[in-house]
């Protein structure tokens, strides 16, 4: 008989060539355990060497100058929580989920998203090409339309110096390959602006096209008359789109009044530019966290996805909801996803690589569609307490030990000082310090 176990890793009966062993995120009570149970489930999973295991855990201190080599001024580093999300199941293959973050009830609101999903196949996702934007600004044209037919007849030999700057790019399949010029009135009159389109492969790619855009500027120049201001990468990468998918079932998730009070929520986002900011940022929440445990951008990934999500001229959801023939909850979300593999902290910063072992991506866009899948699964687990108990009952929860613990907690009474202000409804410094004392007191009789 095979054993049960409650890591990562499962074994399962033998077969004609010894003991199959079957990776799964689906692991119950994980939360219940010490945090060196999790890293020695996590180190198995992942197959992380000791060096790597200590880089998750925050505790290999053995390079000080890292900061120094990322980053100018440098006195040191700052570290936030780095936690796990289970139970994700993403086109038929488990992941356990890196998510560095400080906001209590994030991490276990993705892994209990993921779980009510599995029943259903879990979350299915698909993307775009790698293709960035870089943007060549021209000035000072008073016939913009014959001059953008000019550059679009001129554009192989455009894309032909920007892949010079490149090589190795190209060797890999990547490099510009389109141009777009676009025609846009502003302040001081019509300004033609280019977009370069370049295939970056996996790195984030703002060097490579940055490199590019400044090297085709004189070309462009001659061939419009104007004068070339800007030539920088663009944050919308509306070209390099990541999607997911995934389905809950009424009994699942709570039966049809969740169902419908979820897709309420929806609605409510998709109308209201005010409730939309909040929606939307619950679902940065989870990519954010994935993004900056992996070494990636959050400022760019931010920027991404909040243009395109006004891309129409109003500020609307970047996911959907709506409610099956079958009566069961579909949500998807599609969104620009400008991650690397390489380059950057991604390579530089030991916890980011062990994060990205962890994973065990191979593409920059593999990354993403796992980026977009725990951006979803946020999103449902928010609106499904919203439409359920509220927010603030597992959000508070957490955040009572944050609270308690401020408040000069000792180890030894944090789990009853938390109990007592969650009962009260009185999550507050000043109650943490007098329910303390009073425990205090208590104690010395």
């Amino acid at each position: 008989m095979c054993k049960k176990v409650k890591t990562g890793v499962r074994s399962f009966p033998p077969t004609e060539y010894g003991v199959k062993m079957v990776r799964t995120s689906r692991i119950e009570g994980f939360y219940k355990l010490s945090m060196a149970e999790r890293l020695k489930i996590v180190k198995e999973f992942a197959g992380l060497t000791d060096e790597e295991a200590l880089a998750i855990s925050g505790s290999d201190c053995s390079d000080r100058s890292i900061p120094d080599r990322m980053i100018e001024n440098a006195v040191g580093s700052f570290q936030l929580p780095l936690g796990i999300a289970v139970n994700f199941l993403i086109n038929g293959k488990d992941y356990l989920i890196p998510m560095a973050i400080e906001e209590p009830s994030v991490v276990a609101a993705a892994s209990n998203a993921a779980k009510m999903a599995r029943d259903s196949g879990g979350f299915h996702t698909s993307s775009t090409s790698p293709i960035m934007i870089g943007q060549v600004q021209l000035t000072g044209i008073s016939d913009p339309s014959r001059v953008k037919h000019i550059i679009l007849e001129k554009k192989h030999e455009v894309l032909e110096l920007a892949n010079k700057q490149d090589p190795m790019l190209v060797k890999l399949g990547g490099g510009a390959k389109d141009l777009e010029v676009r025609v846009i009135n502003t302040l001081r009159g019509p300004n033609v602006v280019v977009h370069l389109l370049v295939d970056v492969r996996d790195a984030m790619g703002a060097n490579a096209v940055n490199t590019m855009a400044e090297a085709v500027a004189p070309l462009l120049e001659s061939i419009s008359g104007g004068k070339v201001r800007l030539r920088i990468l663009s944050n919308l990468a509306s070209h390099r789109l990541a999607r997911a998918r995934a389905i809950w079932s009424k009994e699942a998730i709570g039966g049809d009044d969740v169902v419908e009070g979820v897709v309420e929520a929806y609605v409510f986002a998709e109308a209201d530019p005010y409730r939309c900011a909040t929606h939307n940022k619950g679902i940065m929440n989870g990519i954010d966290a994935v993004v900056l445990a992996t070494g990636n951008d959050t400022r760019a990934i931010e920027a991404g996805a909040h243009s395109y999500a006004a891309r129409t001229g109003a500020y609307k959801p970047l996911t959907t909801f709506e409610k099956t023939p079958e009566g069961d909850l579909v949500g998807t979300i599609e969104l620009p996803m400008a991650v690397g593999l390489i380059g950057g902290a991604t390579k530089v910063h030991p916890t980011a690589r062990a994060a990205i072992k962890l994973l065990g991506v191979k593409t920059a866009q593999e990354l993403g569609e796992i980026v977009a899948a725990v951006g979803l699964a946020q999103n449902f687990a928010a609106l499904r307490a919203l439409a359920t108990v509220g927010i603030q009952k597992g959000h508070m929860t957490l955040h009572a030990k944050n609270i308690v613990t401020s408040a000069g907690c000792p180890p030894d009474l944090v789990d009853e000082v938390c109990s007592i202000l969650v009962a009260e409804k009185k999550i507050r410094m000043d109650r943490a310090e007098e329910v303390i004392r009073d425990l205090k007191a208590k104690k010395r009789k």
